[in-house]
């Protein structure tokens, strides 16, 4: 008679098992846009034993995530607003991971003249002097963070811009999408548009800035300040990012033998 019970304790034991090696993390959508999420978790649940589920936001949704401790971890990139979320007690710290690079997309034939810019910022100003159409992510992304910084730089006040200037509010891909639609111009990073199948007559018209240099970073949420935060594996997952399998994992990954992302982690 008391097999059932000891077969239901058993179950119960061994879901709870399961479940502790399951953690959430919050990612970029350019992060996932890219592809290489696809080849790091399968990887990382192999070599760690833990499941990490993706929640794919844009980078301010995926601080607000950990500020409410709805994740784990969160993988972003926009380093003003990661360093604002560790020194306000969110985050643990800040682990630098990979990077890649921004590039201005825009219409092959170039009507705006941006490839012949000596700068970003230039380049930036003469799409708004053409009034040539531009899409903006407009969702508080790493990606569009950046784009403002740029406007901000280029002395452009984007409340008065016209009709030509198209605020999405999406993800990268979704973006994208619309410029590739309205043959306009966009700030993508480089990974995102490499994996972007509806290239139309888009081409990469700027690189190579500095200003256009683009860090992933890796900030486990605290759990002092949310005590269900799973951070034996946070931990776990770090040690992994860091380390070997993730380096070549990272360096190794292509697409039409581009690669997409630099592996820069310290301390692996």
């Amino acid at each position: 008679m008391k097999l059932p019970v000891l077969s239901a304790v058993l179950a119960i034991g061994l879901a709870a098992s399961a479940m502790a090696d399951e953690m959430k993390m919050a990612v970029t959508t350019s992060f996932h846009n890219s592809g290489l999420s696809e080849i790091l978790l399968p990887a990382i649940e192999e070599e760690t034993g833990i499941t990490v589920e993706l929640l794919v936001v844009g980078t301010g949704q995926a601080l607000r995530l950990g500020e409410a401790g709805d994740v784990d971890a969160i993988l972003v990139h926009s380093r003003a607003a990661e360093d604002a979320f560790v020194e306000a007690g969110y985050g643990t710290h800040r682990r630098e991971i990979m990077y890649n690079d921004f590039v201005l997309i825009g219409p092959e034939d170039d009507p705006a003249s941006v490839a012949e810019k000596d700068g970003i910022v230039y380049a930036m100003q003469a799409v708004a002097a053409a009034k040539a159409p531009f899409v903006s992510r407009g969702d508080e992304s790493g990606t569009h963070k950046r784009e403002l910084d740029l406007w901000e730089l280029a002395e452009m006040d984007i409340p008065r811009f016209g009709d030509w200037y198209r605020s999405v509010g999406a993800g990268m891909g979704a973006a994208l999408n619309t410029a590739s639609g309205m043959n306009a111009y966009i700030l993508s990073d480089r990974a995102s548009w490499l994996n972007f199948g509806n290239k139309g007559d888009l081409a990469v018209l700027f690189e190579g800035d500095a200003m256009l240099f683009n860090q992933y970073a890796y900030i486990p949420v605290d759990p002092e300040r949310h005590e269900h935060v799973k951070a034996d594996l946070t931990d776990t997952l770090e040690a992994w990012l860091v380390g070997e399998s993730a380096a070549a994992l990272i360096d190794g990954y292509t697409i039409e033998g581009e690669k997409l992302f630099t592996f820069n982690a310290q301390g692996s």
